[in-house]
């Protein structure tokens, strides 16, 4: 077998990408070369890599065997490349992932804590979406990630081997609410109230499901605005434009002017917020990040 660099730079990018198109885009490649790349090393490599699927594309089993190596491979070059130029590593770099609601409070109050505790260790941070920063993490781009899950918290992919999962905090739901609306002075609402009220929601996708409206209700709910941000979202719910819900770990970044209402007559919504990384042990900078960030939640 004869793999080259660039070869095994592309099977991480499409690792991570999860499609030929998103890969080539990145790399800045166009899509046939990508293809043409993927092609070669299932010749080279004598076996099926690459699962092309309608959702996109997903390693096989060999292909995330070749994968580890790969990533290996990647790095000992890399580190090549910097004895080479002369470069001296002064810091222990952890690439971390975080979905956007893990950000505001808990993300900040991590880093600060690991300055003091680890000031060697340098953290660079990405946001994504679940599945995104999964394949992040299988491909090697992203050391840790945080992430949430629902009841019953099943792992977040089916691959193998599985993640290495550390738990950090249980939140709940609640519903924010502009202080001067109709539910201005209250510090709970019935289940029931919800369901013709206008809510402010993060767009679905094929892989993520709408956030921000009430899980459960009947029916279909009266999505008045889309937004990602939290930010966005809530100063919409301070302007008396909506509703959303949100986990109560980001209530002390909340504007003026938002209250957050319990939900009754539904069962309790719980979130998980967790870290993941590869299985295996792990290397004295990842396990200081994830204690730091297990100490804030």
């Amino acid at each position: 077998m004869d793999f080259s660099s660039a070869s095994l730079r592309v099977l991480c990018r499409i690792a991570e990408c999860g499609s030929f198109t998103a890969a080539a885009a990145q790399l800045g490649y166009t899509q046939s070369a990508v293809s043409r790349q993927a092609a070669a090393l299932e010749r080279d490599a004598g076996a099926t890599l690459f699962e092309r699927r309608t959702d996109g594309v997903r390693l096989t089993r060999r292909g995330l065997t070749l994968l580890r190596h790969a990533r290996a491979i990647l790095a000992s070059v890399d580190a090549a490349a910097g004895d080479l130029a002369g470069e001296a590593p002064r810091t222990e770099q952890v690439r971390l992932g975080s979905v956007p609601s893990a950000g505001p409070v808990l993300l900040p109050a991590a880093l600060v804590r690991l300055a003091a505790t680890a000031p060697q260790v340098l953290v660079t941070t990405r946001e994504g979406t679940t599945p995104g920063l999964v394949r992040a993490l299988r491909s090697g781009s992203l050391d840790l990630a945080l992430l949430t899950s629902r009841p019953p918290h099943r792992a977040p992919d089916g691959e193998s081997p599985r993640l290495h999962l550390t738990t950090v905090q249980d939140v709940g739901l609640v519903v924010a609410a502009a202080a001067t609306g109709g539910f201005a002075g209250r510090t709970s609402v019935h289940v029931d109230e919800l369901v013709d009220v206008p809510w402010i929601a993060t767009p679905a996708s094929n892989t993520e499901p709408q956030l921000g409206v009430w899980p459960g209700l009947p029916g279909r709910p009266r999505v008045v605005h889309s937004a990602r941000d939290w930010l966005t979202k809530l100063h919409l719910v301070a302007r008396g434009l909506g509703v959303t819900t949100m986990p109560e770990g980001l209530l002390p970044v909340v504007p003026p002017g938002v209250l957050a209402l319990r939900v009754e007559g539904a069962p309790p919504e719980i979130r998980r917020i967790f870290v993941a990384r590869l299985p295996g042990a792990a290397a004295p900078a990842i396990a200081a990040v994830t204690q730091a960030i297990t100490a804030t939640g």
